[in-house]
């Protein structure tokens, strides 16, 4: 079994979910969200598998044209932002990140502030279900709401990477986290695995 996030590290009752329970936020949330199916799709499935025939292999492989990435920008967010503030996208990667040859979106998000640091949400993004439409959230890989911080965030080949930062009490200030620990997120069996890097340092 992985090791929870920070599960050795001091942790305090006070400051919402503390870091103990970020392997269940950033592994069972994902893993939750991920293996409901699509509308078309049968368990266990590829929504593309799902109850059509196969296709020739040449048809599958007919080039056309290049799929433009989800634009973080046109896709609503669930953020509760304090007094109507609008949301600022901090930090993207674009690619196929579960091989079924069309983009996703990776997207760091907060509400925005002119001061301070909100914590931050982390999203995969999907292409609109219909022209027009706005990027659909597909899954959610880290809760704003379990204030954390995101930094080192990239894509590598078809895996999400990024340090999360936490806090150990609530005596450390907004601006400066003070426990660190490297997350992966890669696309196995159908679903979004959170892997954690190993066990949890201060900053």
């Amino acid at each position: 079994m992985q090791p929870s996030a920070g599960q050795d590290l001091p942790h305090t009752h006070t400051r919402g979910i503390h870091w103990i329970s970020t392997a269940a936020a950033l592994g069972a949330v994902v893993a939750a969200i991920a293996l409901v199916p699509t509308a078309d799709a049968s368990p266990g499935r590829p929504a593309a598998a799902a109850n059509a025939p196969a296709a020739p292999a040449a048809a599958a492989k007919t080039p056309g044209a290049p799929v433009t990435p989800p634009d973080p920008a046109a896709a609503t967010y669930p953020l509760n932002c304090p007094d109507g503030e609008k949301t600022d996208v901090v930090d993207k990667v674009s690619g196929d990140l579960d091989g079924d040859g069309r983009p996703e979106t990776a997207v760091v998000v907060r509400c925005h502030s002119d001061t301070g640091t909100p914590p931050s949400g982390v999203y995969i993004l999907s292409a609109p279900g219909k022209a027009g439409g706005a990027p659909v959230i597909a899954v959610t890989l880290v809760r704003p709401e379990d204030n954390r911080q995101i930094s080192g965030f990239r894509l590598e080949g078809r895996t999400v990477r990024a340090t999360v930062l936490g806090f150990s009490s609530d005596s450390v200030p907004q601006c400066c986290p003070d426990m660190s620990r490297g997350y992966s997120w890669e696309w196995r069996d159908d679903r979004y695995v959170a892997i954690p890097g190993p066990a949890a340092n201060t900053v």
